[in-house]
């Protein structure tokens, strides 16, 4: 059997996402798909609307075979190590292939990139370092790089073609043995705030989730299993999850730090600590709080991470050594279909890192992940917040 991978956030699945699935299995000729999918809170800062149990329930309904979840350490951080954690999660599963949605829909545009990154690197790491001292932020100083060492047809300012770009990089640098494909973006775009027809963003899905609920245009734009997940979670956790909820939370934090303590908080450096400080004192929201702190240095998805971590107290000498690492510390599967359940039969026994399927199973270095669980379901009743956090103590989900 032969496995295609995909890193996904499902935040929540929606058509578009069923799409990539079709193309995916359509292009890789594999006869499982794995999803690589991030936990509790995601690659730009945001907590999950939904938890990650639900979000893979909706995923095996929609064609998934296996769910597993990309440790904390790597889903809130830069492209780069997201794509690192992914990408090495997928080959210790033995994925031959993996797909990605872009922008630009070729593949060799990306190879062509890593390539020419790879000749220029001194020369990009040189320009990166001058348009960061001309007050840039880091994706924007990395991709007028790129740029300037000569990338072509590859449009790095786009969202999906920079994470794509990083996981081709990823394959390249580690020399893995996985094919990369690519499948167009249908539709809407990544920051599309209002839902055009069938296939949405994500954006605009969680948009008109907290303003109106499941609405018909809302329901049209996700396929049947995601509207039951939804509607599953809402009535047992009675809330759809978002940075507002958790701003009590981040408050008490940060004003019971002193500058030293946040200092030692992954993100924070460059003295932005102080700023922090000062800003909470003034911000009656989450949305005051990141326009107090916000520059052109630090923008607000690199601040999102930032807070991300103060809220989930991880420190710069815990995320270090998981940085460091070149292969996926552990798999963390969520679910399965029967499908992905006899594939996985076929590659565990090649597994030379721990395959855990519940917190019984414990690895030590699984505790990033058990705090920021605990951490997302901080904001609900206790009886509600108890009956959730049991999900990890059961079997992995098995579909149908």
């Amino acid at each position: 059997m032969e496995a295609c991978g995909l890193i996904v956030e499902y935040n929540p699945f929606h058509n578009g996402h069923q799409y990539h699935v079709e193309k995916a299995r359509e292009q890789s000729k594999a006869d499982c798909l794995i999803a690589v999918m991030s936990g509790s809170f995601l690659q730009r800062g945001e907590p999950a609307i939904i938890d990650k149990f639900h979000r893979a329930k909706a995923a095996l309904a929609s064609g998934v075979d296996i769910v597993i979840e990309l440790p904390y350490a790597y889903a809130v951080q830069s492209s780069r190590y997201f794509a690192k954690g992914a990408v090495l999660s997928l080959h210790a599963l033995g994925a031959s292939s993996i797909c990605f949605g872009s922008e630009s829909g070729e593949i060799a545009p990306f190879y062509d990139g890593v390539r020419r990154l790879n000749e220029k690197r001194q020369t990009y790491d040189e320009l990166v370092k001058r348009y960061l001292k001309q007050g840039l932020s880091y994706p924007e100083a990395s991709s007028k790089a790129y740029q300037d060492i000569g990338i072509e047809g590859l449009d790095l300012f786009q969202p999906n073609n920079i994470l794509g770009f990083s996981y081709v990089r990823t394959i390249v640098e580690h020399q893995l043995p996985i094919r990369a494909l690519t499948i167009k973006r249908k539709s809407s775009h990544y920051h599309d705030v209002e839902i055009k027809g069938k296939i949405a963003s994500a954006t605009s899905i969680r948009k008109a989730l907290k303003k109106h609920a499941l609405t018909d245009e809302l329901v049209q734009a996700i396929p049947e299993a995601t509207k039951e997940q939804l509607l599953n979670y809402k009535e047992k956790a009675g809330i759809w999850h978002d940075w507002d909820r958790y701003f009590p939370l981040l408050h008490y934090r940060v004003m019971t730090m002193t500058k030293e303590q946040l200092n030692e908080i992954h993100g924070v450096d460059e003295g932005i600590e102080g700023r922090i400080i000062e800003a909470m004192k003034r911000a009656e929201n989450f949305n005051d709080l990141l326009k107090l702190v916000k520059t052109k240095r630090y923008t607000q998805v690199r601040l999102q991470r930032m807070f991300v971590h103060i809220l989930t107290n991880t420190t710069k000498k815990q995320m270090e050594p998981f940085l460091k690492k070149n292969e996926a510390p552990y798999i963390r599967l969520l679910g399965m279909t029967e499908n992905g359940r006899a594939y996985l039969n076929r590659v565990k026994k090649a597994l030379d890192m721990p395959l855990i399927v519940n917190l019984n199973k414990m690895s030590d270095e699984l505790y990033l992940d058990e705090r920021a669980l605990r951490a997302y379901y901080s904001i609900l009743p206790d009886e509600k917040r108890l009956e959730l956090f049991q999900q990890e103590f059961q079997l992995p989900i098995i579909y149908p």
